[in-house]
């Protein structure tokens, strides 16, 4: 289990467009964001990953300004979640490995209908400390019940104006 205040796993993937998008070497002003999602298959995700497109500004604003969405999909299911949701703004990784999945604590899921991987990962969002460290991250087990983004987007707000500190650390 990822604790807050603690490092976390590594994180290097390809980027849709290309390069590659490396958290070791992002220089955020207080946060990266990693949101996980399941992949080109989840309606739920395209909002998700549609909302945090249009919010890239906001998050810039309240210091977050290292941002990626990323999934277990391969290069061509990447490219069609880009297209066929129109994100023009947030860098979008793929390819993260089962293994990678498991590091970073995110639940696992088989495919219960056409067109799923065999095997995905469920939701993450995790806000990351320039250091690398873990503050804050909020998990599912399925599609349904994550943050809604503009929320976080005031959340860290008020975070960075009460210098609040990373909690959940024991």
């Amino acid at each position: 289990m990822l604790k807050p205040r603690q490092p976390v796993p590594v994180l290097n993937v390809p980027l849709v467009g290309g390069g590659r998008w490396v958290l070791a070497d992002q220089q955020p002003d207080k946060f990266s964001l990693v949101v996980f999602y399941r992949g080109v298959h989840c309606p739920m995700c395209r909002a998700h990953v549609t909302e945090l497109d249009g919010l890239i500004d906001q998050f810039a604003e309240v210091g977050v300004d290292r941002v990626l969405a990323v999934s277990g999909d391969d290069a061509g299911r990447a490219q069609r979640a880009v297209e066929e949701w129109n994100i023009t703004r947030v860098p979008i990784g793929y390819g993260l490995g089962m293994e990678s999945m498991r590091e970073w604590g995110l639940h696992l899921s088989k495919a219960i209908k056409e067109g799923q991987p065999n095997e995905f990962n469920e939701p993450g969002l995790f806000l990351v400390r320039p250091d690398g460290t873990l503050y804050a991250a909020v998990q599912t087990t399925m599609p349904f019940l994550r943050p809604h983004l503009d929320e976080v987007v005031e959340t860290v707000r008020w975070i960075n104006e009460n210098d609040y500190p990373a909690r959940g650390e024991l």
